[in-house]
């Protein structure tokens, strides 16, 4: 078998166990889900969840984000850990998006990624969540999965991202990937992998 083969009967068994291929993080625009990938780095979905409300009830516009006092955003997004970091990168994506992309969130991998902060990971959530385009979202799920199902032989996110981009079926590879975080979390759990209940532990390689 070969990997694309294998690869797509792991996409029509996720198909079946998560029809729905939800991003886990709450966003009600591009602008706001790019903030909260911008959370949600180092730090649990669930908690960047718990912060965003506040967050996005304060800063409501672009405009609001770019006259943010970064202290103030700072306090908000405290909990999410690397705050300080995060807090600057958050207006200087404002700041950038207003003033270098018409207040638009960019819409190629290239320009996401001059945002402070934003890397191929959360560039490609975007391009997929916001623009349908094809993606792959390297996280930690996924490249721990895919590396068990023998789809992939590295841990470097990029190359994760390059070698799924040739197996993976373009219209499928970005809900495969929502998918694997979700089996990821009830399943493929790492040091615990629940491998009697997984729905590919057919194909798996890594299978205890």
């Amino acid at each position: 078998m070969t990997k694309k083969q294998r690869a797509a009967l792991c996409v029509e068994a996720l198909e079946k166990e998560y029809p729905d291929a939800l991003c886990s993080l709450v966003a009600s625009n591009p602008l706001e889900l790019l903030i909260a990938t911008r959370l949600s780095a180092q730090c649990t979905d669930a908690r960047v969840n718990l912060v965003t409300p506040a967050l996005f009830k304060k800063y409501p516009t672009l405009e609001d984000y770019c006259n943010a006092e970064i202290e103030d955003i700072e306090k908000i997004i405290h909990s999410c850990g690397f705050y300080r970091a995060k807090a600057k990168d958050i207006k200087g994506i404002a700041l950038m998006i207003r003033d270098e992309f018409d207040g638009k969130v960019p819409d190629s991998i290239e320009k996401l990624t001059t945002l402070p902060g934003v890397g191929r990971k959360t560039a490609n959530l975007i391009m997929g969540d916001v623009y349908g385009q094809p993606a792959v979202v390297a996280d930690t799920h996924l490249i721990r999965i895919t590396n068990l199902l023998g789809l992939v032989a590295t841990k470097d996110p990029k190359k994760v991202e390059t070698e799924l981009k040739k197996i993976l079926q373009p219209e499928k590879s970005n809900d495969f990937c929502h998918r694997a975080v979700l089996h990821g979390r009830a399943v493929c759990v790492a040091r615990r992998p629940k491998c009697e209940l997984c729905c590919m532990a057919e194909w798996c390689k890594g299978k205890k």
